[in-house]
């Protein structure tokens, strides 16, 4: 599947900031991740770590926590990961997912799709 960006907002729980974010949609990551001083900046809460698998094959353990995301006329909170600060914003599948949408590879967009029950 070719890549593509779309643009996000990411903020604080409380939904009193927002930056907007170009992120590159990787159905192949877990979560969304973007560079820990932009979350640290919108005051997001370090909560925990988490173990990852890059695509190298090496096995890292970064900070996660909970910030709201709006995307495609929707807003809800997810698990974002406090990523190295070389690290492109990634929106990842479970994200997708809690917005019900899927991929178009062919015309390089997110789809609505239906939730399962």
């Amino acid at each position: 599947m070719g890549t593509f960006t779309v643009s996000i907002q990411i903020g604080d729980l409380a939904g009193e900031q927002f930056l907007d974010i170009t992120a590159l949609v990787d159905t192949g990551t877990t979560y969304a991740a973007l560079p820990g001083s932009i979350l640290t900046r919108l005051g997001v809460r370090q909560e925990g770590y988490r173990r990852f698998e890059l695509a190298d094959d090496r096995i890292v353990q970064y900070p996660v926590g909970h910030a709201r995301i709006r995307l495609e006329g929707q807003e809800s909170i997810a698990l974002v990961v406090f990523a190295p600060e070389d690290t492109d914003p990634l929106l990842g599948a479970t994200v997708l997912e809690l917005f019900s949408l899927g991929v178009d590879p062919v015309h390089r967009r997110l789809i609505p799709v239906p939730a399962l029950l």
